[in-house]
């Protein structure tokens, strides 16, 4: 009560600058803990889907006004699973990652319990079960690509030191592939897997 602003401002959360111009999306990276070890599941998103149809992914989607990010990581992987609220147990959340595209992506570890594999096909094709082990193993191949900066015709050139001719930075953004049987995990959701797994092995998340 009555805390003065200079206060207020020391234990503030700094936010993200621009983060108004992100999406931004909660994901669930679901472990399955069966009698032959721990496994990922993923999602085939389904055919008929307008963004991304046939990718793999966790489940997931975009945050709703006024939801939290755990509860929006939930819900999506209820629908998309026809799972029980009680049957998700959240362990905690991973690293957020940042897309140059304008993206926010939270993933959230997740067990699930008592699945019988089922799924909507509304969104989702199939579901593919890989093991933990797999990518505790496994380096994603890793390709490079580049960030070109594009300006506007009507960019104004000469507010700037050496105009036309500035020096802009380049940025780079890696793609991740990983390759298990014939299926094929990269992108964004490969990102996503292996700063998880890399969690998940440093806090001992599995027995």
């Amino acid at each position: 009560e009555g805390m003065k602003g200079k206060d207020k401002f020391l234990i503030r959360k700094p936010g993200i600058i621009g983060e108004e111009q992100f999406r931004k999306y909660a994901v669930l990276v679901p472990l399955i803990d069966t009698p032959d070890g721990n496994f990922l599941l993923f999602e085939k998103r389904a055919n008929q889907l307008r963004r991304q149809p046939g990718e793999i992914c966790f489940p997931g989607g975009k945050l709703e006004p006024d939801e939290s990010l755990e509860k929006c990581a939930v819900r999506e992987t209820m629908e998309e699973l026809l799972i029980l609220r009680q049957q998700i147990e959240v362990v905690g959340p991973g690293d957020i990652f940042i897309s140059p595209f304008n993206l926010m992506v939270y993933p959230y570890l997740g067990v699930i319990n008592v699945y019988n594999n089922t799924f909507s096909t509304d969104e989702v094709d199939e579901i593919i079960k890989i093991p933990l082990e797999f990518f505790l193993n496994q380096q994603p191949t890793r390709f490079e690509s580049r960030l070109i900066n594009q300006l506007p015709e009507d960019f104004p050139y000469e507010w700037i030191p050496e105009g036309e001719n500035y020096p802009w930075a380049q940025g780079i953004y890696d793609v991740y592939f990983y390759r298990y049987g014939n299926h094929t995990i990269w992108g964004m959701t490969a990102h996503i897997v292996k700063s998880m797994v890399k969690l998940i092995d440093k806090y001992n998340l599995c027995r």
